[in-house]
Protein backbone atom coordinates (compact mmCIF):
# COMPACT_ATOMS: atom_id res chain seq x y z
CA UNK A 1 0.00 0.00 0.00
CA UNK A 2 1.10 3.39 -0.84
CA UNK A 3 1.83 6.19 1.62
CA UNK A 4 -1.31 7.99 0.11
CA UNK A 5 -3.37 5.21 0.63
CA UNK A 6 -2.53 4.57 3.78
CA UNK A 7 -3.56 7.85 4.79
CA UNK A 8 -6.49 7.72 3.14
CA UNK A 9 -7.33 4.18 5.11
CA UNK A 10 -6.07 5.64 8.62
CA UNK A 11 -7.58 8.86 8.59
CA UNK A 12 -10.89 9.04 6.37
CA UNK A 13 -13.00 7.04 8.54
CA UNK A 14 -11.85 9.04 12.12
CA UNK A 15 -12.74 12.19 9.94
CA UNK A 16 -16.06 10.84 8.32
CA UNK A 17 -17.30 9.83 12.29
CA UNK A 18 -15.77 12.60 14.21
CA UNK A 19 -17.32 15.51 11.49
CA UNK A 20 -19.99 15.08 9.41
CA UNK A 21 -21.12 17.67 7.21
CA UNK A 22 -24.50 18.69 6.67
CA UNK A 23 -25.67 20.00 2.86
CA UNK A 24 -28.62 21.53 3.67
CA UNK A 25 -28.30 24.57 2.86
CA UNK A 26 -27.58 23.48 -0.85
CA UNK A 27 -29.97 23.21 -3.55
CA UNK A 28 -31.38 19.72 -4.16
CA UNK A 29 -30.63 19.65 -7.99
CA UNK A 30 -26.61 20.22 -6.92
CA UNK A 31 -26.45 17.90 -3.90
CA UNK A 32 -23.81 15.01 -4.38
CA UNK A 33 -24.46 11.49 -4.50
CA UNK A 34 -23.81 8.69 -2.11
CA UNK A 35 -20.09 8.17 -1.67
CA UNK A 36 -18.56 6.46 -4.21
CA UNK A 37 -15.03 7.27 -4.32
CA UNK A 38 -15.47 10.39 -7.11
CA UNK A 39 -15.15 14.26 -6.24
CA UNK A 40 -18.87 15.45 -6.18
CA UNK A 41 -19.42 19.65 -7.19
CA UNK A 42 -22.07 21.38 -5.45
CA UNK A 43 -22.72 25.24 -5.07
CA UNK A 44 -25.13 27.92 -4.18
CA UNK A 45 -25.22 31.61 -5.15
CA UNK A 46 -24.38 33.54 -1.75
CA UNK A 47 -24.29 37.34 -1.83
CA UNK A 48 -22.41 39.05 0.95
CA UNK A 49 -23.30 42.11 2.75
CA UNK A 50 -20.88 45.05 2.93
CA UNK A 51 -20.61 46.57 6.69
CA UNK A 52 -20.23 49.78 4.97
CA UNK A 53 -20.37 51.09 1.49
CA UNK A 54 -17.27 50.15 -0.46
CA UNK A 55 -16.06 53.33 -2.15
CA UNK A 56 -13.60 52.78 -4.95
CA UNK A 57 -11.81 54.66 -7.55
CA UNK A 58 -14.08 53.08 -10.75
CA UNK A 59 -17.06 51.72 -8.26
CA UNK A 60 -19.27 51.90 -5.27
CA UNK A 61 -20.86 49.04 -3.70
CA UNK A 62 -22.88 47.78 -0.95
CA UNK A 63 -22.98 43.65 -1.57
CA UNK A 64 -20.19 41.54 -3.67
CA UNK A 65 -21.42 38.24 -5.85
CA UNK A 66 -20.52 35.11 -4.32
CA UNK A 67 -20.80 31.34 -4.51
CA UNK A 68 -20.07 28.70 -1.96
CA UNK A 69 -18.94 25.60 -3.54
CA UNK A 70 -18.92 21.78 -1.67
CA UNK A 71 -16.93 18.86 -3.12
CA UNK A 72 -17.66 15.45 -1.47
CA UNK A 73 -15.20 12.82 -1.24
CA UNK A 74 -15.54 9.49 0.40
CA UNK A 75 -17.70 11.42 3.01
CA UNK A 76 -15.10 14.28 3.88
CA UNK A 77 -16.48 17.68 2.63
CA UNK A 78 -14.38 20.58 1.07
CA UNK A 79 -15.40 23.71 0.77
CA UNK A 80 -14.60 26.23 -1.43
CA UNK A 81 -16.22 30.02 -2.41
CA UNK A 82 -16.04 32.50 -5.47
CA UNK A 83 -16.31 36.06 -4.83
CA UNK A 84 -16.68 38.50 -7.78
CA UNK A 85 -16.45 42.32 -7.60
CA UNK A 86 -17.12 44.07 -10.64
CA UNK A 87 -13.84 44.42 -11.99
CA UNK A 88 -12.81 40.59 -12.21
CA UNK A 89 -15.56 40.43 -15.22
CA UNK A 90 -16.98 37.03 -13.59
CA UNK A 91 -20.67 37.19 -12.24
CA UNK A 92 -22.95 34.68 -10.47
CA UNK A 93 -24.16 33.48 -13.71
CA UNK A 94 -20.93 33.08 -15.30
CA UNK A 95 -19.29 31.57 -12.28
CA UNK A 96 -22.03 28.97 -11.89
CA UNK A 97 -22.51 28.37 -15.61
CA UNK A 98 -18.69 27.29 -15.32
CA UNK A 99 -19.33 24.95 -12.77
CA UNK A 100 -22.20 23.48 -14.17
CA UNK A 101 -19.92 22.40 -17.22
CA UNK A 102 -17.98 20.65 -14.80
CA UNK A 103 -17.30 17.01 -14.73
CA UNK A 104 -15.73 15.95 -11.76
CA UNK A 105 -16.91 12.50 -11.28
CA UNK A 106 -14.05 11.41 -13.52
CA UNK A 107 -11.51 11.89 -10.94
CA UNK A 108 -11.64 9.03 -8.47
CA UNK A 109 -8.19 11.70 -6.51
CA UNK A 110 -8.33 14.69 -5.02
CA UNK A 111 -4.93 14.58 -4.67
CA UNK A 112 -4.56 14.69 -8.51
CA UNK A 113 -4.41 18.63 -8.78
CA UNK A 114 -2.54 19.60 -11.36
CA UNK A 115 -4.84 17.63 -13.55
CA UNK A 116 -7.56 18.80 -12.39
CA UNK A 117 -6.70 22.30 -13.16
CA UNK A 118 -5.34 21.47 -16.13
CA UNK A 119 -9.08 19.99 -17.49
CA UNK A 120 -10.75 22.98 -15.53
CA UNK A 121 -8.48 25.32 -17.92
CA UNK A 122 -9.42 23.43 -21.38
CA UNK A 123 -13.29 23.94 -20.22
CA UNK A 124 -13.04 27.24 -20.51
CA UNK A 125 -10.31 30.03 -20.31
CA UNK A 126 -10.39 32.80 -17.60
CA UNK A 127 -13.11 31.92 -14.85
CA UNK A 128 -10.84 32.62 -12.79
CA UNK A 129 -12.72 32.90 -9.28
CA UNK A 130 -15.04 30.18 -10.50
CA UNK A 131 -11.57 27.83 -11.24
CA UNK A 132 -10.20 29.25 -7.44
CA UNK A 133 -14.17 28.12 -5.65
CA UNK A 134 -12.72 24.29 -6.83
CA UNK A 135 -9.02 24.73 -6.18
CA UNK A 136 -9.62 25.81 -2.36
CA UNK A 137 -12.37 23.15 -1.68
CA UNK A 138 -9.80 20.28 -3.13
CA UNK A 139 -7.04 21.57 -1.24
CA UNK A 140 -9.47 21.39 2.21
CA UNK A 141 -9.94 18.27 1.33
CA UNK A 142 -6.71 17.12 1.05
CA UNK A 143 -5.83 18.15 3.85
CA UNK A 144 -8.55 16.66 6.05
CA UNK A 145 -7.41 13.36 4.33
CA UNK A 146 -4.08 14.12 5.88
CA UNK A 147 -4.98 15.64 9.00
CA UNK A 148 -3.04 18.69 8.67
CA UNK A 149 -3.59 22.71 7.84
CA UNK A 150 -1.88 23.50 4.60
CA UNK A 151 0.47 26.07 6.40
CA UNK A 152 2.09 22.76 7.40
CA UNK A 153 2.09 20.80 4.63
CA UNK A 154 3.83 23.62 2.66
CA UNK A 155 6.21 23.37 6.05
CA UNK A 156 5.43 26.95 7.00
CA UNK A 157 5.66 28.97 10.92
CA UNK A 158 2.45 29.89 11.79
CA UNK A 159 4.43 32.52 13.89
CA UNK A 160 5.43 34.47 11.22
CA UNK A 161 2.34 35.45 9.55
CA UNK A 162 2.18 39.30 9.49
CA UNK A 163 -0.24 41.36 10.56
CA UNK A 164 -2.80 42.59 8.11
CA UNK A 165 -4.14 45.51 7.09
CA UNK A 166 -7.91 46.81 7.42
CA UNK A 167 -9.17 48.52 4.81
CA UNK A 168 -11.17 51.86 4.83
CA UNK A 169 -12.60 53.83 1.93
CA UNK A 170 -13.64 57.44 1.90
CA UNK A 171 -17.51 58.67 2.53
CA UNK A 172 -18.76 62.23 2.36
CA UNK A 173 -21.04 61.47 5.12
CA UNK A 174 -18.49 62.72 7.82
CA UNK A 175 -20.51 60.37 10.68
CA UNK A 176 -20.42 56.95 8.62
CA UNK A 177 -16.65 57.95 7.86
CA UNK A 178 -15.74 58.39 11.45
CA UNK A 179 -16.93 55.00 12.39
CA UNK A 180 -15.01 53.62 9.65
CA UNK A 181 -11.95 55.36 10.95
CA UNK A 182 -13.05 53.73 14.75
CA UNK A 183 -13.08 50.59 13.37
CA UNK A 184 -9.55 50.74 12.70
CA UNK A 185 -8.67 51.08 16.32
CA UNK A 186 -7.55 47.00 16.86
CA UNK A 187 -5.48 47.03 14.03
CA UNK A 188 -1.65 48.02 13.38
CA UNK A 189 -1.72 48.92 9.53
CA UNK A 190 -4.88 50.43 7.86
CA UNK A 191 -5.30 50.14 4.72
CA UNK A 192 -6.35 53.15 2.49
CA UNK A 193 -8.79 53.18 -0.77
CA UNK A 194 -7.61 56.33 -2.97
CA UNK A 195 -8.21 57.28 -6.65
CA UNK A 196 -11.67 58.88 -5.44
CA UNK A 197 -10.86 62.28 -5.09
CA UNK A 198 -10.26 62.56 -1.51
CA UNK A 199 -7.13 61.00 -1.03
CA UNK A 200 -5.18 63.14 1.33
CA UNK A 201 -8.29 64.26 2.96
CA UNK A 202 -9.08 60.74 3.95
CA UNK A 203 -5.18 60.30 5.13
CA UNK A 204 -5.49 63.77 7.20
CA UNK A 205 -8.66 62.55 8.90
CA UNK A 206 -7.16 59.19 9.79
CA UNK A 207 -4.28 61.25 11.27
CA UNK A 208 -6.58 62.98 13.67
CA UNK A 209 -7.24 59.22 15.34
CA UNK A 210 -4.36 57.41 14.98
CA UNK A 211 -0.63 57.16 13.93
CA UNK A 212 -0.40 53.34 12.95
CA UNK A 213 1.35 53.04 9.85
CA UNK A 214 -1.02 52.91 6.74
CA UNK A 215 -0.49 51.39 2.92
CA UNK A 216 -2.66 52.58 -0.24
CA UNK A 217 -4.35 51.41 -2.50
CA UNK A 218 -5.14 53.21 -5.38
CA UNK A 219 -6.93 50.65 -7.57
CA UNK A 220 -5.49 52.07 -11.06
CA UNK A 221 -7.16 55.55 -9.91
CA UNK A 222 -4.41 57.92 -10.72
CA UNK A 223 -3.70 59.17 -14.55
CA UNK A 224 -1.03 61.66 -13.52
CA UNK A 225 2.18 59.88 -12.92
CA UNK A 226 3.88 63.61 -11.87
CA UNK A 227 0.90 64.15 -9.17
CA UNK A 228 1.45 60.27 -8.89
CA UNK A 229 4.70 60.80 -7.14
CA UNK A 230 3.86 63.72 -5.73
CA UNK A 231 1.32 61.42 -3.73
CA UNK A 232 4.43 59.22 -2.60
CA UNK A 233 6.38 61.62 -1.40
CA UNK A 234 3.27 63.29 0.48
CA UNK A 235 2.53 59.44 2.11
CA UNK A 236 6.12 59.10 3.08
CA UNK A 237 5.68 61.97 5.23
CA UNK A 238 2.83 60.87 6.88
CA UNK A 239 3.75 56.95 8.17
CA UNK A 240 2.85 54.79 4.84
CA UNK A 241 4.03 51.52 3.59
CA UNK A 242 3.83 51.59 0.54
CA UNK A 243 1.42 51.96 -2.72
CA UNK A 244 -0.93 49.57 -4.06
CA UNK A 245 -1.66 49.95 -8.09
CA UNK A 246 -1.01 54.04 -8.16
CA UNK A 247 -1.97 54.23 -11.88
CA UNK A 248 -3.74 51.98 -15.01
CA UNK A 249 -2.36 48.14 -15.12
CA UNK A 250 -1.84 49.29 -19.10
CA UNK A 251 0.30 52.08 -18.14
CA UNK A 252 3.59 50.08 -17.45
CA UNK A 253 5.98 52.47 -19.01
CA UNK A 254 4.62 55.73 -16.24
CA UNK A 255 4.61 52.95 -13.60
CA UNK A 256 7.72 51.87 -13.85
CA UNK A 257 8.73 55.59 -13.95
CA UNK A 258 7.11 56.22 -10.91
CA UNK A 259 8.93 53.01 -9.31
CA UNK A 260 12.10 54.57 -9.97
CA UNK A 261 11.36 57.83 -7.99
CA UNK A 262 9.17 57.21 -5.57
CA UNK A 263 10.23 56.68 -1.88
CA UNK A 264 7.71 54.04 -1.16
CA UNK A 265 7.64 50.80 -2.85
CA UNK A 266 5.08 50.10 -6.00
CA UNK A 267 2.91 46.96 -5.46
CA UNK A 268 0.81 45.09 -8.39
CA UNK A 269 -2.34 44.66 -8.21
CA UNK A 270 -4.97 45.02 -10.98
CA UNK A 271 -1.74 44.06 -13.29
CA UNK A 272 -0.81 40.65 -11.82
CA UNK A 273 -3.16 37.73 -12.51
CA UNK A 274 -1.58 34.08 -12.92
CA UNK A 275 2.24 32.71 -12.03
CA UNK A 276 3.32 34.23 -16.20
CA UNK A 277 2.81 37.78 -14.87
CA UNK A 278 5.01 37.69 -12.12
CA UNK A 279 7.89 38.05 -14.36
CA UNK A 280 6.38 40.59 -16.21
CA UNK A 281 5.61 42.86 -13.24
CA UNK A 282 9.26 42.90 -12.28
CA UNK A 283 9.58 45.62 -14.97
CA UNK A 284 7.45 48.05 -13.06
CA UNK A 285 7.12 46.71 -9.58
CA UNK A 286 8.74 46.16 -6.61
CA UNK A 287 6.52 43.48 -5.39
CA UNK A 288 2.86 41.56 -6.13
CA UNK A 289 -0.23 41.70 -4.22
CA UNK A 290 -1.50 37.29 -4.67
CA UNK A 291 -4.99 37.05 -4.51
CA UNK A 292 -6.91 33.88 -4.95
CA UNK A 293 -9.31 35.04 -6.96
CA UNK A 294 -7.69 35.82 -9.47
CA UNK A 295 -4.81 33.14 -9.49
CA UNK A 296 -7.34 30.13 -9.82
CA UNK A 297 -6.36 29.13 -6.36
CA UNK A 298 -4.03 27.81 -3.70
CA UNK A 299 -2.22 26.08 -6.07
CA UNK A 300 -0.97 28.72 -8.21
CA UNK A 301 -1.07 31.29 -5.59
CA UNK A 302 1.80 29.20 -3.79
CA UNK A 303 3.83 29.25 -6.99
CA UNK A 304 3.31 32.92 -7.26
CA UNK A 305 4.81 33.47 -3.85
CA UNK A 306 7.86 31.43 -3.96
CA UNK A 307 8.65 32.86 -7.46
CA UNK A 308 8.33 36.60 -6.16
CA UNK A 309 10.30 35.63 -3.56
CA UNK A 310 13.31 33.72 -5.78
CA UNK A 311 12.74 37.14 -7.89
CA UNK A 312 13.47 39.24 -4.52
CA UNK A 313 10.17 40.86 -4.87
CA UNK A 314 8.04 41.76 -1.87
CA UNK A 315 5.13 39.70 -1.53
CA UNK A 316 1.43 40.81 -0.24
CA UNK A 317 -1.08 38.72 0.22
CA UNK A 318 -4.57 39.73 -0.46
CA UNK A 319 -8.65 39.29 -1.15
CA UNK A 320 -11.64 40.08 -2.01
CA UNK A 321 -14.75 40.76 0.55
CA UNK A 322 -15.11 37.02 1.03
CA UNK A 323 -16.44 34.58 3.90
CA UNK A 324 -13.85 33.06 6.61
CA UNK A 325 -14.00 30.13 3.81
CA UNK A 326 -11.81 32.11 1.61
CA UNK A 327 -9.94 34.67 3.98
CA UNK A 328 -8.37 31.09 5.69
CA UNK A 329 -7.39 29.39 2.26
CA UNK A 330 -5.19 32.85 1.45
CA UNK A 331 -4.04 32.91 5.41
CA UNK A 332 -2.32 29.69 4.85
CA UNK A 333 0.21 31.24 2.58
CA UNK A 334 0.80 34.22 5.39
CA UNK A 335 4.02 32.98 6.42
CA UNK A 336 5.26 33.44 3.17
CA UNK A 337 3.99 37.21 3.00
CA UNK A 338 6.21 40.79 3.67
CA UNK A 339 2.50 42.15 4.43
CA UNK A 340 -1.16 41.20 4.13
CA UNK A 341 -4.61 42.36 3.66
CA UNK A 342 -6.88 39.60 4.59
CA UNK A 343 -9.38 41.40 6.23
CA UNK A 344 -12.60 40.74 3.36
CA UNK A 345 -14.70 38.13 6.14
CA UNK A 346 -14.19 41.54 8.72
CA UNK A 347 -15.88 43.93 6.19
CA UNK A 348 -19.09 41.57 5.86
CA UNK A 349 -22.35 41.18 7.87
CA UNK A 350 -23.02 37.88 7.04
CA UNK A 351 -19.90 35.37 7.48
CA UNK A 352 -20.60 31.71 7.56
CA UNK A 353 -17.94 29.99 8.93
CA UNK A 354 -15.51 29.97 11.60
CA UNK A 355 -11.63 30.50 10.53
CA UNK A 356 -8.59 32.06 10.53
CA UNK A 357 -8.66 35.13 13.54
CA UNK A 358 -6.97 38.50 13.97
CA UNK A 359 -5.38 38.47 17.37
CA UNK A 360 -4.11 42.38 18.16
CA UNK A 361 -3.62 42.86 14.85
CA UNK A 362 -1.80 39.96 13.70
CA UNK A 363 -3.09 36.84 11.44
CA UNK A 364 -3.78 33.52 13.91
CA UNK A 365 -3.99 30.44 12.06
CA UNK A 366 -6.05 27.72 13.38
CA UNK A 367 -4.72 24.52 14.06
CA UNK A 368 -7.28 22.93 12.18
CA UNK A 369 -6.81 20.45 9.05
CA UNK A 370 -7.43 21.54 5.37
CA UNK A 371 -7.81 25.45 4.89
CA UNK A 372 -9.03 25.83 9.18
CA UNK A 373 -13.16 26.51 9.02
CA UNK A 374 -15.46 25.11 9.94
CA UNK A 375 -19.95 26.31 9.49
CA UNK A 376 -21.22 28.55 11.87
Amino acid sequence: MNRRNFIKTGMLGALAAASPISLSAFDSATRPGTRSGRLNLSFKPYELQLRHSFNLARSQRTTTPGVQVQIEYDGVTGYGEASMPPYLGETVASVTGFLSRLDLGQFADPFRIEDIHEYMDSVAPGNRAAKASVDIALHDIMGKITGQPWYKIWGLNPEKTPNTSFTISYDADKAEMKKKIEETAPFKIVKVKMGVGHDKETVEALRKHSDVPICVDANQGWNDRDKALEMCHWLAERGCLFVEQPMDKSAIDDTAWLRERSPLPIIADEFLQRLPDVKRAMQAYDGINIKLMKSTGMHEAYQMATLARALGMKVMLGCMTETSCAVSAAAQLAPLADWADLDGNLLISNDIFDGMKIVDGKITLPDRPGIGVVPV
